[in-house]
């Protein structure tokens, strides 16, 4: 079997991730999106129990947040995204550090983040979608939300005024 290609990133415990299986043909994009035997020989022994996708349209903007607990395995299926990922763990010398990033159906990155860091993301292309797998359960009322706009971040988002759900536009504190 191949290995995985993977690679650190400014964050540390964050990594890129390369598929095994991508390609394009007349048939249309294949795309092999997880296997245990592969990850486990690239070193990413993690009990993901929960695969969630959002779709969504140009301009909309979704987190930032995350949780305590939960790895995520995020990757674009198709469209493209604008990704950042902060790290929220006050225990870090990282802590309030992020990285931006770009996920779309050609390139097929996957980011692998650790708990205790936030993401969110930016459809770039008419319609995109998110997909993540998850080692804990979702329960938003175990989650932290940073304003996508906080200003002591200095976020880089491609966008002056996203679409925004009302959590989102809420501007709330860490």
């Amino acid at each position: 079997m191949d290995q995985l290609i993977v690679s650190t990133t400014l964050l540390q415990g964050v990594l890129r991730i390369k598929p095994l299986t991508n390609f394009v043909d007349h048939r249309g994009r294949y795309l092999e999106l997880y296997n245990r035997i592969a990850y486990l020989e690239a070193g990413i022994d993690i009990d993901f129990i929960q695969d969630d996708i959002s779709v969504s349209r140009r301009d909309v903007l979704r987190g930032i947040h995350g949780d305590e607990g939960t790895w995520k395995l995020v990757t674009c299926p198709f469209g493209s995204i604008h990704l950042i990922v902060v790290n929220n763990d006050c225990r870090s010398q990282q802590f309030k550090e992020w990285q931006s990033f770009s996920i779309t159906e050609e390139n097929r990155f996957q980011f692998l983040i650790p708990p205790r860091f936030g993401t969110g993301h930016l459809i770039t292309s008419d319609t995109g979608a998110f997909h993540y797998k998850q080692s804990t359960y979702y329960a938003s009322w175990e989650q932290f939300t940073i304003a996508w706009n906080d200003p002591t971040y200095g976020f880089d988002w491609p966008i002056e005024n996203p679409i925004l759900s009302l959590r989102d536009s809420a501007n709330p504190t860490s």
